[in-house]
């Protein structure tokens, strides 16, 4: 196999292992009984229909399982491509005592400025004046989402991986890190990114979740990276498409489990048509 198609078996393997546990659980080990629903929630099995709750059953053993879907999903492609890659890394090093003050100052002015004073993010700018600041050495950690170290040339990527649709906080946190690694003396990662794994938006440049548009110029700031920028980083010209072409080919045989083993009813005709694109 070349190294898309182990990239392509990888992807499949990790959703396949989580989907399977997933469908072990409702179908086998911890099931819906309708019978003890019936019995510990009576007024809601009186006026709701059973299938509503027998949906939440499910998507509440779905969801813990797959909280780290991306992140698994990243390792696994970068491993094939990098040769090394590592969930919840941490990294120690120093950083000028006025660079950490200037970092928390961008935050704050970020945070608190509003209406016609309002300041945009720009992370050039940003950036250059946090690592100006110099000053006497700190100790400083960072605990990065993945963290990549090329067996070939020794390259150091950092990416903050978030959810498509990520909150401020998770947000304000991400750019701190980022800042602190980039600021490094001597220098720990030779890139560092916020990393979105997927679109909804499709382009780039129409993504407009306002949220961590707060902290980053989410269509031109270098640091980020949204779908396919990001897995074709990690992994190489090929790999969304691969990505995309194997969560939907799993989809389609996942639905249609769930429709017939887990919910009891045959599949509706337009089950396959959400996709993810």
């Amino acid at each position: 196999m070349n190294k898309q198609q182990r990239i392509s078996k990888a992807i499949k393997d990790v959703v396949s292992e989580m989907m399977d546990r997933v469908m072990d659980r409702v179908l086998i080990t911890d099931p819906f009984i309708e019978e003890s629903h019936h019995s510990s929630k009576p007024l809601y099995a009186a006026l709701v229909p059973d299938e509503i709750f027998k949906g939440s059953h499910f998507e509440r053993r779905f969801v813990t399982p797959f909280g780290g879907v991306w992140e698994k999903l990243a390792q696994v492609v970068a491993l094939e491509a990098h040769g090394n890659c590592q969930m919840g890394h941490t990294i120690n090093g120093t950083i000028g005592k006025e660079s950490l003050r200037r970092i928390q100052e961008i935050l704050n002015k970020l945070e608190h400025s509003k209406g016609k004073e309002k300041i945009k993010p720009d992370w050039d700018k940003e950036l250059k004046y946090i690592k100006a600041g110099s000053g006497q050495l700190m100790p400083a950690t960072v605990v990065c989402d993945i963290f990549i170290q090329n067996e070939e040339d020794g390259t150091r990527y950092s990416f903050e991986l978030k959810a498509p649709l990520p909150n401020s906080d998770q947000t304000k946190v991400s750019k701190e890190k980022l800042f602190k690694l980039l600021a490094m003396e001597p220098k720990a990662v030779d890139y560092a990114y916020y990393a979105l794994p997927y679109n909804p938006y499709g382009r780039k440049e129409d993504y407009k979740w306002t949220f961590p548009m707060r902290w980053f110029n989410m269509h031109e700031d270098e640091s980020v990276l949204i779908g396919n920028e990001f897995w074709e980083l990690i992994g190489g010209e090929g790999t969304y498409s691969n990505f995309i072409k194997e969560i939907n080919a799993l989809g389609k045989d996942y639905k249609e489990r769930i429709y017939r083993e887990f919910l009891g009813i045959e599949p509706p005709k337009n089950f396959e048509e959400e996709v993810l694109k």
